[in-house]
């Protein structure tokens, strides 16, 4: 069934009630609930029922179960580091012993470069990045948007830039899909043109040495300098919950070994589970195997130094998981609401919107817009990649134009939803491993973001017309 500008009405509630009630909960709730209540042909029980159920059938899909399984080990995890003093260990090694990083720019640059080196995938980026750099960033006073903001600008937009994971093959798969020969030169071709993750990633520095703030981040700045407070409002710690506790600095082994521990086995679980090929794989069970390893190794190097017992381990556990319920459930509310957009057709009605309005040399820029229409409002980057791709190619083919320069535009207007929109995941885990609010995050990183995306609409453009 075909349900036409009904199919944007959901997501777009969500967004919309996100930014205006600052409760991503009533806003995903929401969304879902018109969307099946549409689904339903507004049939109020069987859409309360659809809705209900479509949260018990996220665990259908092992993807999604492994991810919200992985928030709860890595909250438990990063309890257990903190309570063990490996944290504190670890920000005085670097900070007070070696000198390493000394001021807020250093431990900013240095979340930047972490972040870089984790280019296989979006999520386990913001999740290794987040909890390698946030000892530094709260002992330094970075505040949580900040550091949110980093680690999510490394994220997606860097994987599609060294498109050597999985990325580099989903992006081929969809260009050969297309019967376009050569799809690995073309996608390689991409990666020059793709403007938006470009500015993302490579203006983050200058951002960080210029201390260029707009008005929501410059108030956090000044906020984290005079008060110390790392949040607007310190209760919306979504990992910490700001408990007095003196813990003294043990050995920054504490914090190395587990956090190296889940590294390696996920390096290991892709070179296996690929027969020897990183991109080939499987992405989230090595994460899942990593954590589960970090943990096994976090009890035995704590065991041996006499730091916990079986019972408080597991105690310590338990708390930190449930630190991160709230995280696990924003997680099931947004994969019900990817589901329900995808039964909607929501991807393919705002494509086929596009047809009527291009010309050659718009076309690139128009396909880029659209395509972060489409990821904003779905907050998934792969799935708009999956629907543009297909409406692209057989004009772009027509019509003359580069196809490397039209697979940009799709995969960087893909990307700005990835990195924008609040019902996304990388967005929830990026908050997830800084502790920031989800809407805090939202509210100052979009202007940046924004920014990227003007920048690279005009390169589209200017791009489009000298192509032609």
């Amino acid at each position: 069934m075909d349900y036409g500008l009904l199919s944007v009405l959901p997501p777009l509630i969500a967004i919309v009630l996100a930014l205006v009630t600052k409760d991503v909960f009533i806003a995903l709730i929401s969304g879902c609930f018109s969307g099946y209540l549409i689904l339903s042909n507004f049939h109020i029980i069987n859409g309360l029922d659809r809705t209900f159920m479509s949260f018990i059938e996220v665990f259908q899909d092992t993807d999604n179960t492994i991810v919200i399984v992985c928030v709860l080990l890595i909250g438990g995890l990063i309890y257990l580091v903190e309570e063990s003093g490996g944290i504190n260990g670890f920000v005085d090694a670097m900070v007070k012993k070696q000198g390493m990083i000394r001021n807020k720019r250093m431990a900013e640059i240095f979340t930047w470069f972490i972040g870089v080196l984790v280019f296989t995938s979006g999520t386990l980026s913001t999740l290794l990045t987040g909890a390698i750099t946030r000892p530094l960033n709260d002992a330094l006073k970075v505040p949580h948007e900040k550091s949110s903001f980093i680690v999510h600008s490394t994220s997606t937009p860097v994987c599609i830039l060294f498109p050597i994971s999985a990325w580099g093959a989903f992006m081929i798969g969809l260009i050969q899909a297309q019967d376009i020969p050569d799809a690995t030169q073309v996608m390689i071709k991409t990666i020059p043109l793709n403007f938006y993750a470009i500015f993302a990633v490579l203006l983050l520095p200058v951002i960080i040495f210029t201390r260029f703030h707009f008005k929501g981040m410059k108030k956090a700045e000044q906020r984290a300098d005079t008060t110390g407070e790392l949040d607007a409002d310190p209760t919306n710690d979504m990992i910490s919950n700001k408990e007095a506790r003196n813990i003294p600095a043990t050995s920054v082994i504490n914090l190395l070994l587990p956090i190296l521990s889940m590294v390696v086995v996920i390096i290991a679980g892709l070179l296996i589970t690929g027969k020897g090929n990183l991109l080939d794989g499987d992405g989230m069970r090595s994460i899942l195997w990593g954590c589960v390893v970090s943990l096994v190794a976090a009890y035995i190097l704590y065991r041996v130094q006499g730091i916990f017992r079986y019972r408080i381990f597991m105690k310590h556990f338990f708390k930190g998981a449930g630190h991160m319920l709230n995280v696990a459930s924003i997680l099931i509310f947004a994969f019900s609401m990817g589901g329900m957009v995808k039964l909607l057709g929501t991807g393919p009605y705002l494509a086929n919107i596009v047809s009527g309005l291009l010309t050659p040399a718009l076309l690139p820029a128009l396909i880029f817009l659209f395509s972060c229409v489409i990821s904003f409002s779905t907050g998934t980057s792969m799935g708009t990649m999956a629907v543009m791709m297909p409406l692209a190619m057989p004009m772009t083919t027509t019509m003359g134009m580069s196809v490397a320069l039209v697979s940009a535009a799709v995969f960087g207007g893909s990307i700005f939803g990835d990195h924008a929109s609040p019902i996304s995941d990388t967005t929830i885990m990026s908050c997830t491993t800084t502790g920031c609010d989800v809407m805090d995050h939202i509210k100052t990183q979009l202007p940046y973001v924004l920014s990227y995306a003007g920048m690279a609409l005009v390169c589209y453009l200017v791009v489009g017309f000298v192509s032609m």
